[in-house]
């Protein structure tokens, strides 16, 4: 697959940034970031140098180039890299450096996932590993199966209307906590029932009619 040069990602930046609309980020990135699997070998995606080119899923609003002239200075794309840079690559500006930011993130979901991919289904989820969903898609499919158990659970913190069921948290920090109500605010359910020890499982079952489901500590949930 094609490389882009440290002068490409440079003027990619640069130029993302003119074109791309404010979205409060700064106010997200202020926030803490939840953290992955206490008892993971893998390293925190959050601790992981993230791309010097813009994330993966940061398209512009300005022109960008047909797909046409989707070319590399030297040899050639595949179909599913061009599917990925399509709507992606500011004018004037090398499509292989926006392809490597996608490679990129492809490169951190694979070597979480090699140690533990409860920690990279974590990651997908919460966005530690942003533009996950279309690089894998289109430049990494061997980690599908990270991408579709991530589709099915959601990061901790307010969730309304959840579906009932029982979801297993991806973390095994002690200072997970969750809680259901219903729509007048009462308390349908709660947990865990006692304080977890280092290296426990922490799970829930959200009750039929649960209006909000909300969550602490547990980094991101998924079925059970």
């Amino acid at each position: 697959m094609y490389r882009r040069s440290a002068a490409a990602a440079v003027l990619l930046a640069a130029a993302l940034t003119l074109t791309a609309c404010s979205s409060g980020g700064d106010d997200a990135d202020a926030q803490a970031k939840p953290k992955p699997p206490a008892s993971s070998a893998a390293p925190d995606p959050a601790d992981t140098p993230a791309p010097s080119a813009p994330a993966p899923d940061a398209k512009p609003t300005g022109p960008v180039l047909p797909d046409a002239k989707l070319t590399p200075k030297t040899g050639s794309f595949t179909a599913e890299e061009k599917k990925y840079l399509s709507g992606r690559v500011p004018e004037k500006m090398d499509p292989a450096a926006v392809l490597q930011t996608g490679q990129d993130a492809c490169q951190r979901v694979a070597r979480t996932a090699k140690r533990d991919k409860d920690a990279a289904t974590g990651a997908v989820i919460t966005g530690e590993i942003q533009g996950a969903k279309d690089a894998i898609t289109h430049l990494c499919p061997d980690q599908k199966p990270i991408l579709a158990a991530a589709e099915k659970g959601f990061p901790e913190g307010p969730r309304t209307s959840p579906a009932a069921g029982n979801y297993r948290a991806l973390t095994q920090a002690t200072n997970c906590t969750w809680e259901a109500k219903g729509k007048d605010g009462s308390v349908l359910a709660s947990g865990p029932e006692t304080p977890p020890k280092a290296g426990d499982k922490i799970t829930a079952t959200i009750p039929a009619g649960t209006a909000e489901f909300n969550s602490s500590g547990c980094y991101a949930w998924i079925p059970a």
